[in-house]
């Protein structure tokens, strides 16, 4: 992957917001309110977009870098930023410049995770002092996976994603793939092939590898491409698919082994790849002790 240009504000601090992978999706059931009860793994992985942020005291907010056409209303970014400043009062602003690296559209939560680096990195530069318990709350009126993104670490989830109980799992090298399509998690969530009704499994089944992703079959039914990268990554190794898609992944024990399948990935397919080491413990962790 080609890097960017640098940000228009280079002394500012870089802060990650780092991908994630679901190592496996349950839809335990549907609510009344129209969202869906699941059970997932969430697990992070050391690749992440870079964020910036200078305080402007105008209480102004400035985006900058690839927002990739979205408006003001639907960037996670903005109003993450609005909603901190809404929760605590201040009349605060910020320039922020956004390096994006992870794709869109893929099941690795990069607008989410954008949204929760914003949330605890002002926090920390506006100086409020909120409790990670009152930022998760506000990640939640962002979206589901914001919460585990503000926690940082490796979480057993359930309900819609907002209830987190950390865990130690390995962490090996994961091989991802991405092929060029940007999956809907509306789409999928909303289709009425989807399996709503899987048993609540605990983490000893886990670990025994009785769960899977119920989202899989509806993704890959619906979009060929994934189907078929998918497929070609069960050709070397156990591979699942991230969400709702459209990212695929294998894991792997040293990071030369995923090199070596990565290396073997087909020319003419326009497939992304990524080769990450999965983390218990986010790298935005690591940035708020550094800052």
């Amino acid at each position: 992957m080609q890097a960017k240009s640098p940000p228009p504000f280079t002394a500012a601090f870089p802060w990650p917001a780092p991908a994630k992978l679901n190592l496996f999706l349950h839809v335990t059931g549907r609510r009344a309110d129209g969202y869906h009860d699941l059970q997932t793994l969430f697990r992070f992985v050391d690749f992440s977009d870079s964020l910036y942020f200078t305080p402007r005291g105008d209480g102004e907010f400035t985006r900058t870098g690839d927002p990739d056409g979205l408006a003001a209303k639907d960037d996670l970014v903005l109003r993450a930023a609005l909603a901190l400043r809404q929760a605590s009062g201040v009349p605060i602003g910020a320039d922020i410049h956004v390096e994006k690296r992870i794709p869109m559209g893929a099941g690795l939560g990069g607008g989410s995770s954008n949204a929760a680096t914003t949330l605890v990195a002002l926090n920390r530069l506006w100086n409020l002092g909120m409790p990670t318990d009152e930022l998760a709350q506000i990640g939640l009126s962002l979206g589901a996976d914001v919460p585990v993104f503000v926690r940082g670490f490796t979480s057993w989830a359930e309900g819609v994603g907002e209830r987190l109980t950390p865990v130690v799992a390995d962490e090996p090298w994961y091989l991802i793939v991405i092929p060029p399509v940007k999956v809907s998690t509306a789409e999928i969530f909303g289709a009425p092939e989807l399996v709503r009704d899987h048993p609540r499994v605990d983490f000893e089944e886990f670990r025994a590898g009785r769960t899977r992703n119920d989202c899989e079959p509806v993704t890959t039914a619906r979009y060929p491409a994934v189907a078929e990268a998918l497929a070609w990554l069960r050709q070397h190794g156990t591979a699942r698919m991230s969400g709702t898609g459209a990212a695929v992944f294998a894991a792997f024990a040293t990071r030369a082994d995923a090199e070596a399948v990565a290396a073997q990935l087909p020319t003419d397919k326009e497939w992304r790849h990524i080769v990450a080491r999965g983390r218990n413990r986010s790298p935005l962790l690591e940035a708020v002790a550094r800052s």
